[in-house]
């Protein structure tokens, strides 16, 4: 079995999953295919992420729980995330209670603004 650290794709990613947390998280990655559909797909620290003008958000699976990475946003909404465990930046759920499409949604609209205005902030320093 290959592990997390060799894979090359989300797909070889989510094959090493059992079948119900598979389905979350590929429903996840659709998610966030669908609300920024020009985010690149990858592997970075050995699990499933987005970019877009920088890392936007991690995606993974472990033994009792999944997790959510969208980093500094967890704390902006937190009322929000309040029937989540979360710590710095990350969100975690189950299987059996996975987060809620409009919710994945607004926090991946919220990093691909965040992620613009950092490299909109970048570019006009390097003018100086």
């Amino acid at each position: 079995m290959k592990s997390a650290q060799t894979l090359k794709d989300t797909d070889s990613y989510l094959a090493l999953q059992p079948e119900k947390v598979r389905e979350v998280l590929e429903k996840l990655r659709q998610t966030i295919k669908s609300s920024a559909p020009e985010a690149e797909e990858v592997i970075s620290y050995g699990l499933p992420a987005f970019r877009y003008h920088g890392m936007l958000v991690y995606f993974a699976a472990f033994k009792n729980h999944c997790s959510f990475f969208p980093g500094s946003i967890v704390e902006k909404m937190k009322n929000e995330l309040k029937n989540y465990k979360t710590s710095k930046g990350t969100i975690q759920f189950t299987a059996e209670k996975p987060l809620p499409a409009a919710l994945v949604k607004k926090i991946i609209k919220a990093r691909v603004k965040e992620n613009l205005n950092k490299k909109k902030i970048l570019s006009t320093k390097k003018i100086k």
